[in-house]
């Protein structure tokens, strides 16, 4: 008799245990969902001995917050879009400028400016005659800036012939800031940096770069094809690197 009753106590359980179970899977889907919708960032960044990851980000969003703090500074936007204007504006056209005699940069490319804040960058290629160009940052910036992070680009695979930076320096993950470039960059398509070698970059920054061999490691699917000295705002080096693969033809 008391058999019995422990076998209907265990029958009774189970249905009750697996609703249980059914329920709790349910309410975790949305997060389970957002996790995997997420920017996925390494654990750590990764520093070496020419490539230092700057610390006291308590959390990937308070990185964020911090990048958003410099590019929503109103000071600042009024000085990108007034006097850093006109004054930016023709330096980034001739950098182009001399990508393009060096085969680098074509006006039929496909460009896009990551980290391009309120699109200097884009309008000096749009006055050289790459008119099919495009900027990126956390901020949008209509119609030449569209919103996007750095770390994961809203972009397919495969989509521009030609990206630049000169934010290399705010990245937390490097890595991951390479991994998206070569991931939306065209097989044979060239990728651009300005960055520090001299000098520390601003407060804002979030790794200090001593040497362009840590940028060589970096690009897995890429060759270095330029370096060369600039004077780009602050920024002393050019670093330029074709993403392996033939390009891909286009019929007319």
């Amino acid at each position: 008799m008391i058999d019995m009753h422990a076998d209907m106590k265990i029958t009774l359980t189970k249905p009750f245990v697996l609703r249980c179970f059914l329920v709790s899977l349910f309410l975790s889907l949305p997060f389970l969902f957002l996790h995997l919708s997420s920017p996925q960032q390494p654990h750590h960044p990764v520093t070496t001995k020419d490539l230092r990851i700057r610390r006291g980000y308590s959390s990937y969003e308070a990185y964020i917050q911090r990048q958003l703090n410099k590019t929503l500074n109103p000071r600042l936007r009024k000085i990108w879009t007034t006097r850093d204007w006109d004054r930016k504006i023709p330096v980034f056209a001739r950098f182009f400028e001399e990508l393009k005699e060096k085969k680098l940069l074509r006006n039929t490319s496909k460009a896009l400016c990551i980290g391009a804040r309120v699109g200097q960058e884009v309008e000096a290629l749009r006055r050289i005659g790459v008119v099919d160009s495009v900027g990126m940052d956390l901020v949008p910036h209509p119609p030449l800036v569209v919103k996007g992070d750095f770390h994961n680009q809203p972009f397919p695979n495969d989509t521009f012939d030609f990206e630049f930076s000169n934010v290399f320096d705010h990245a937390l993950y490097p890595q991951r800031f390479v991994a998206e470039i070569e991931r939306t960059l065209k097989p044979g398509g060239v990728c651009v940096l300005h960055v520090a070698l001299s000098r520390r970059a601003d407060k804002y920054s979030a790794n200090d770069l001593y040497s362009v061999q840590p940028l060589v490691g970096l690009f897995k699917y890429s060759d270095l094809v330029h370096v060369r000295s600039v004077d780009g705002f602050g920024l002393d080096t050019e670093v330029a690197f074709r993403k392996k693969g033939k390009p891909h033809r286009h019929h007319l």
